[in-house]
């Protein structure tokens, strides 16, 4: 694939925003693509309030259901405007809407934690994050332990260079994630006991496409244009971590999830070593909307 050739890729066969930070999201028909990512994704989430730091659903044993409970906003975001009002359904059916006078009091009581939903990252932004006893999961070889990670901002504050977000994001490391269909299919040949469901991955965009295989590993550093005028650059690989092993509505716990990938999609990236990735990370070059079955070019 050339840099200077436009060569048809697939189309958009699924579109998805998750307003708050590691709880379900919505599939959406269209979506908003804005510089700083897709309008309305991972706008809130909660803070710990004893330790300040955000909460993650890779802090599986402070927060083991986060996971099971569901955001969606009650209207949809608009460019210019005030963030939306979200409703977040926990898991064990009780909801709540984030302008509710004593939402932080529920969800409180909820996750038997003091916390707090909030609009704005603070500037260290740093999650408590579980490594899982998977040889080769983690470049630093933490097994079945805790690590303090910084992310966002805070993340390329610490290593040095610009960071792709702005401060206050509660984005991880980029503004949009994209996986092609090829990467599931690829992973339910090689472990056909587990099932790679698109929802373990949390991804923005699926792209639907007939090439074979680990396909976003070709497009890094390449441009993927997507409809009529929404353009991506894709920056590097997503690693992938304990999130895609953990259980959520039907799909169980499986942590040969992650080791599948480790077996047959480790690729060393630049400044953070060898990974097991699916999927990828993006900028937006060009703002858009995105809809389903748009065709994508790279």
């Amino acid at each position: 694939m050339s840099n200077n050739s436009k060569t048809p890729v697939g189309t958009i066969e699924a579109l998805w925003r998750f307003p708050v930070k590691s709880m379900r999201g919505e599939r959406l028909p269209e979506m908003t693509l804005t510089h700083h990512g897709v309008l309305g994704d991972r706008a809130y989430a909660l803070i710990d309030e004893e330790t300040g730091k955000v909460v993650s659903a890779k802090s599986i044993k402070l927060f083991p259901d986060l996971l099971r409970c569901r955001a969606e906003f009650v209207v949809a975001p608009t460019l210019g405007q005030d963030m939306p009002v979200v409703q977040i359904t926990l898991s064990d059916g009780q909801s709540v809407r984030s302008d509710a006078h004593d939402i932080d009091k529920v969800l409180s009581a909820h996750f038997r934690r003091q916390v707090r939903l909030s609009r704005a990252a603070p500037e260290d932004f740093t999650i408590d994050q579980f490594h899982p006893d998977i040889e080769g999961a983690d470049p630093g070889g933490n097994r079945d332990v805790f690590v303090e990670q910084k992310l966002g901002a805070a993340l390329f504050a610490a290593i040095g260079t610009p960071s792709p977000v702005p401060k206050g994001s509660f984005l991880d490391v980029f503004p949009v994630s994209v996986m092609a269909t090829s990467t599931l299919a690829r992973l339910g040949e090689l472990a056909p006991k587990s099932h790679f469901d698109v929802r373990r991955f949390r991804m923005n965009i699926i792209i639907k496409t007939d090439y074979a295989g680990f396909i976003e590993n070709e497009w890094v550093d390449h441009a993927l244009m997507l409809g009529t005028n929404a353009q991506l650059h894709v920056a590097m690989l997503d690693p992938r971590c304990v999130m895609t092993t953990l259980a959520q509505e039907e799909l169980p716990q499986d942590s040969d999830i992650l080791r599948t990938l480790v077996r047959h999609n480790s690729v060393a990236i630049p400044g953070f070593g060898k990974c097991p990735c699916a999927g990828a990370y993006a900028i937006v070059e060009r703002e858009g909307t995105l809809r389903i079955a748009d065709l994508v070019a790279i």
